[in-house]
């Protein structure tokens, strides 16, 4: 039989109706009914072609063809459990794999990570610049940091201040700073085009111009008085924490999603 037609349920109520010797019994231990377990021997003796149990006087009987297997079934289900145990074993490991934009890492992350860090001192971080693909199995990422509209096919959450806002200094003139991504004007030449908001933000401080940039980036900025903000914030794409279902389940992956949407 192959690998993939293998009747595990029904393997399972054999284990269990074979320890107990009795349907009821069977039921009681996987929460199902005495009905239930007798329909689930009925289809595994009709799958195998054999029968495996017999009504007695004395009570439920197991016969040789059903007895011949057990000892290997339950060997199995041993090995299932090891397998089990093994898959979840990453699961103590306190060592988190992130992808982030490089400027949200300098920006943001990296003071947001060192104080939930200080939270647990076995808690270890590797952070990785985020591709225009993110193959999680591949890079063995737990969790990815995006600009984007929305979780897509991933899970999910939207990380605060969503939305772009224009930075500056007095004096510093209109003349706009450029950079991959950012949402176009025409309403003022650009003067200096860098490689990505982080460094934009930096020229504004510098006196190059304005950059219109994601609000969450230039928060501890504008909080120093490094720049200031100009106009309203424009609605827009936000910074959205992505992982695939597996890896959004993880404990440790749920503590760090909790302490960064803090």
């Amino acid at each position: 039989m192959k690998r993939t037609h293998l009747p595990l349920n029904g393997l399972r109520v054999l284990d269990a109706a074979a320890r107990h010797l009795s349907f009821t019994r069977a039921a009681d231990e996987l929460a199902v009914t005495p009905a239930a377990v007798g329909q689930q021997i009925r289809a595994l003796e009709d799958t195998l072609g054999v029968v495996l149990f017999r009504r007695t006087a004395k009570g439920l009987e197991l016969t040789p063809e059903g007895a011949a297997g057990l000892e290997a079934l339950r060997a199995g289900f041993l090995q299932f459990e090891e397998a089990v145990r093994a898959m979840q074993a990453g699961q103590s490991s306190k060592t988190l794999t992130i992808a982030a934009p490089r400027d949200l890492t300098a920006k943001w992350l990296s003071a947001h990570l060192s104080a939930y860090g200080r939270t647990d001192p076995d808690l270890r971080f590797v952070v990785v610049a985020a591709d225009d693909e993110l193959d999680f199995t591949q890079a063995n990422l737990d969790l990815a940091i995006r600009l984007t509209e929305g979780p897509g096919e991933h899970e999910g959450a939207a990380l605060p201040a969503s939305g772009f806002v224009t930075v500056g200094i007095e004096g510093g003139g209109e003349n706009r700073i450029g950079w991959p991504g950012c949402p176009q004007s025409e309403a003022s030449p650009v003067m200096l085009t860098v490689a990505d908001a982080g460094l934009a933000i930096d020229a504004a401080a510098a006196g190059f111009g304005r950059a219109c940039v994601p609000a969450l980036l230039a928060a501890s900025d504008i909080a120093s008085g490094r720049v200031r903000s100009y106009g309203e914030q424009l609605a827009g794409v936000g910074y959205w924490l992505l992982a695939p279902l597996p890896q959004w389940r993880q404990k440790k992956v749920k503590s760090l999603v909790a302490a960064l949407l803090q």
